[in-house]
């Protein structure tokens, strides 16, 4: 695959804007911006698309000491353990936990887990990121050594 130019025409105001962000963004030039721009909105698009396959994390910032949190945490995780590849628990100080469950799977069962997981009493703040790589595609969500993704708890 090799480059192919191609030309925009844009409003100065417009340009001017662009540039002083991904200047602020620390991109290098305007191509590599407007390659992110788009490779983003287009996987914005396959998720909106439905029935794909994910890879994603879901980010949970919690107080340990929260009435069986973590256990209701543990559940959930043995319950969904074939969409998680694994876990990182992380302790910010004597009371507060995050913890990042790496994920990866369909759509809906991702979607479903990050809510489940983000909904229960006592979690603080949670985010669900996800990204549908164009090389998985391709690959149909297979590992492309047909081996599973061992599961890890950190």
């Amino acid at each position: 695959m090799g480059l192919v130019r191609t030309g925009v025409a844009l409003d100065s105001d417009l340009l001017k804007r662009f540039d002083r962000f991904i200047r602020g963004e620390g991109y290098e030039n305007r191509s590599e911006a407007i390659r992110d721009l788009i490779r983003d909105r287009l996987n914005e698009a396959r998720l909106e698309s439905g029935d794909v396959f994910v890879v994603g994390a879901v980010t949970l910032i919690y107080d340990h000491h929260s009435r069986l949190l973590p256990d209701k945490l543990m559940e959930l995780q043995h319950e969904y353990h074939a969409v998680i590849i694994s876990t990182v628990h992380s302790h910010l100080d004597h009371d507060m936990c995050l913890e990042v469950v790496v994920v990866k799977g369909n759509l809906k069962q991702v979607q479903e887990l990050g809510s489940r997981l983000i909904g229960l009493r006592g979690v603080q703040h949670g985010k669900l990121v996800m990204s549908s790589p164009d090389s998985m595609l391709h690959r149909g969500g297979k590992h492309v050594h047909g081996s599973p993704v061992p599961h890890h708890h950190s």
